[in-house]
């Protein structure tokens, strides 16, 4: 790495500061979860299928959703406040490579353990056939859903980092990908992302006509990641109801405010974060080149890789240069199996790899059109996808922050400042 550090030595990195993003906030934050959750299933319209001795299964994702544990644990508790027999599954598809061990571990690392919760954790990824869709394809569920009295399908409703449609990221989703596990999430996929807005359709719709579905509970979130809304929707009201939802959450997606970027330093990426380890809505970074959103940024660059994560680095393709660290963190099984699975090998794929973060950054600068004129490089650093009210601007960056009155700058000018291993300290928020 000799050579690679001589040829990029002489760039020049500019001075940094922090700043304060303001987004929607009229967005307020639900204050009280357990009490909004039971007056949503206490609807008149759940009352004979979320009832005594009805055993009903709790869905819940590999996202890192804001109170995803609380959430949950208000489900099981209003289940069993009426004599039902709730049990929750891991409803993620191939996350935690495909095993059922790995899926539960995801679920204990947002919290979501059978002390807390108050109820079990059947955790499986044996599947059952339950019919056919309307062109003719198999569908297959969860068995311990597919067995239960009544499924709950709880999920964040969002827009997709893959395509676009009236159902994106949502309970649909949760239904047909979710629910599938690993093999019947990779039958959705197999026509791609192209065809994803039908097939969620179609599956969603085997699955609440052939399955015992008794409710979807769709969470949506502000622009800063906390629980805005909880609805509760009855099979009947899920097609019609979520697309109106996604409508509300793409109002509450956060933006970073500057543009045409020469370089977005990205912290962390992770399967909490985005199912594409960087939301690219936010970042820009989509795999499917038609894919519109997000700030445009000539050099992306992601120094490290979540713990939460358990080693999928899937978006690390998103990069143009990462670092050793992230790569010693990549479980080639964990990212191969959800790569064929969502039918995006390219998902997998791994940029340039640097020594630390200071060479990382600095190849980054050198490679852009600005070459060695770093000093003046347009730089956003940004902790990760999820949690962009505080990011770094470069100095070049100041006056479009200045007239920006949803922007406050909260720092002072700082150096790039790396440890003796050449990294940077973890980005801190304010308090």
């Amino acid at each position: 790495m000799g050579v690679i550090y001589e040829m990029s030595k002489e760039v020049e990195l500019p001075k940094m500061l922090k700043v304060k993003q303001f987004f929607n906030m009229e967005s307020i934050p639900i204050e009280n979860i357990p009490k909004v959750i039971s007056q949503q299933l206490s609807q008149e319209k759940f009352k004979d299928t979320i009832a005594e001795d009805k055993k009903i299964c709790i869905t819940c994702g590999s996202r890192g959703i804001s109170n995803i544990a609380l959430i949950t644990k208000s489900i099981v508790d209003y289940c069993k406040k009426v004599g039902a027999k709730p049990f929750v599954i891991p409803a993620m598809g191939s996350h935690g490579g495909a095993t059922a061990e790995s899926q539960k571990s995801l679920l204990e690392d947002y919290g979501v353990t059978e002390e807390y919760i108050g109820c079990p954790i059947y955790s499986s990824m044996e599947t059952v056939n339950i019919g056919k869709n309307e062109e003719g394809v198999d569908v297959y569920i969860d068995k311990y859903a597919y067995e239960s009295d009544g499924i709950i399908a709880c999920g964040r409703v969002k827009p997709h980092t893959n395509f676009r449609g009236a159902f994106e990221s949502g309970i649909m989703k949760m239904l047909a990908i979710g629910l599938g596990k690993q093999y019947g999430a990779a039958i959705c996929h197999s026509q791609g992302f192209r065809m994803m807005e039908k097939n969620v359709l179609l599956f969603g719709r085997a699955i609440i006509e052939k399955a015992p579905v008794v409710c979807g509970l769709a969470i949506i979130e502000n622009p800063y990641d906390a629980t805005y809304d909880l609805i509760a929707l009855s099979p009947e009201e899920i097609e019609k109801e979520e697309p109106k939802m996604l409508d509300i959450a793409r109002d509450n997606i956060p933006k970073i405010y500057f543009d045409n970027l020469d370089l977005l330093i990205v912290d962390k990426i992770g399967k909490n974060y985005s199912g594409a380890g960087m939301d690219p809505n936010i970042t820009g970074t989509f795999d499917d080149p038609e894919m519109t959103g997000g700030i445009n940024s000539k050099r992306v660059v992601v120094l490290d890789l979540s713990e939460e994560s358990h080693g999928n680095a899937a978006g690390i393709s998103g990069a143009d240069v990462t670092t050793q660290k992230l790569i010693d963190k990549y479980d080639k099984e964990t990212v191969y199996i959800n790569a064929i699975t969502a039918s995006i090998p390219r998902g997998a794929a791994i940029p340039m790899i640097a020594k630390n973060d200071c060479d990382c950054i600095k190849i980054a600068i050198k490679t852009t059109p600005l070459r060695n004129q770093g000093g003046k490089a347009r730089i956003v650093r940004i902790a990760n996808s999820m949690e962009i009210g505080e990011i770094f601007i470069s100095e070049a960056l100041i006056e479009e922050a200045k007239l920006n009155p949803n922007i406050e700058i909260v720092g002072e000018l700082e150096e790039f400042i790396f440890n003796k291993q050449g990294n940077l300290p973890p980005f801190k928020f304010l308090e």
